[in-house]
């Protein structure tokens, strides 16, 4: 089929198909590569088990070796707060290097210095705070330029940088719907060009981390409308699966992780709403609203390679709404 709807799509262009002839042998060369990179820390899991005489050393390797991040580089945006200072911090305490955090503010705020202080205090790796609009597109490629530079590698990258604007689709605005799809879509790209930019110019591979939403595959009308946060977010999960496919041959994972409702700066306005409030906590079998904490777990695993062969995938968190 697809090959049908290449022909369909470039038959008025020889030249357009004598290169994606030319290419081809390139992307199997790819595939070939990737399929067969080796283990970062050998053979894990039973195979180690098997391979290893009685008098091998026994320590496991679960926490250590594939949720580990040692030495890894993080580029992680909308990072002053919320979701994003979270996911900073849970791949700090998983042993990243160094962890870029880029938002918006000139200057970090109180809970980003006082997270940063935390890492120095416990001896984790380095939190470097930078400016940066994620809706300019040559701004964040410089980001990502800049450390490639300094740390001679990329590995992770989490795009967390997202904007909530709420209307009635008929007279939503076209400034609000253009500012929310330039900030949740556009920045999502362009954050993880930025960093996919790196990997491949390293050659390490690496794992992209899009924050998605549950709103991008359900709609939450009529109570909370947003026309331009649900198809943001729905495009979010659609770019992950089509830049997965097209990196995986580098070694590189694209996937998405869709939270629920999570206690962060975009639902504060749930506190001048207690009917509203209620309701979304009694939406999910949990019956409450989730902490950003809760996200950890998810975001070390898909960063590190104990999630190897996920890619493509949406990892939902929202407290069973969805099963309802």
């Amino acid at each position: 089929m697809f090959s049908n709807i290449t022909r369909i799509s470039l038959s008025g262009s020889s030249r357009a198909l004598t290169s994606l002839a030319k290419a081809r042998p390139l992307l199997g060369a790819h595939r070939r590569l990737s399929t067969q990179a080796p283990l970062r820390h050998g053979a894990v899991g039973v195979a180690r088990a098997l391979s290893e005489s009685s008098s091998s050393a026994k320590s496991p390797t679960l926490l250590t070796q594939e949720f580990g991040l040692s030495e890894k580089v993080a580029l992680v945006t909308g990072a002053n707060r919320g979701i994003g200072l979270e996911a900073a911090l849970a791949l700090s305490e998983a042993g990243a290097r160094t962890v870029y955090c880029v938002d918006i503010s000139k200057e970090p705020g109180e809970e980003w210095t006082k997270v940063q202080s935390f890492v120095s205090r416990t001896g984790l790796g380095k939190l470097e705070y930078m400016c940066g609009d994620v809706r300019d597109q040559e701004a964040m490629w410089q980001i990502g330029e800049k450390i490639g530079e300094r740390e001679g590698r990329m590995d992770v990258c989490v795009t967390a940088a997202g904007i909530f604007i709420a209307g009635p689709s008929l007279e939503y605005s076209a400034k609000d719907f253009e500012n929310v799809i330039a900030v949740n879509l556009n920045g999502t790209l362009f954050t993880a060009q930025a960093a996919g930019r790196q990997m491949v110019r390293f050659g390490n591979g690496g794992s992209v981390i899009m924050i998605a939403s549950i709103c991008g595959s359900i709609a939450l009308e009529p109570t909370l409308s947003s026309v331009s946060y649900h198809s943001s977010k729905s495009g979010v999960l659609q770019m992950a699966r089509s830049m997965a496919c097209e990196l995986g041959p580098q070694r590189i994972r694209v996937n998405t992780i869709s939270p629920g409702f999570i206690k962060t700066k975009l639902i504060e306005f749930f506190e001048e709403n207690p009917e509203m409030k209620s309701m979304y906590e009694h939406a999910n079998p949990l019956g409450r609203i989730g902490r950003p904490d809760e996200l950890r777990g998810v975001v070390a695993w898909l960063a590190s390679d104990a999630s190897s062969y996920c890619t493509g995938s949406d990892i939902i968190v929202d407290g069973g709404h969805r099963a309802w």
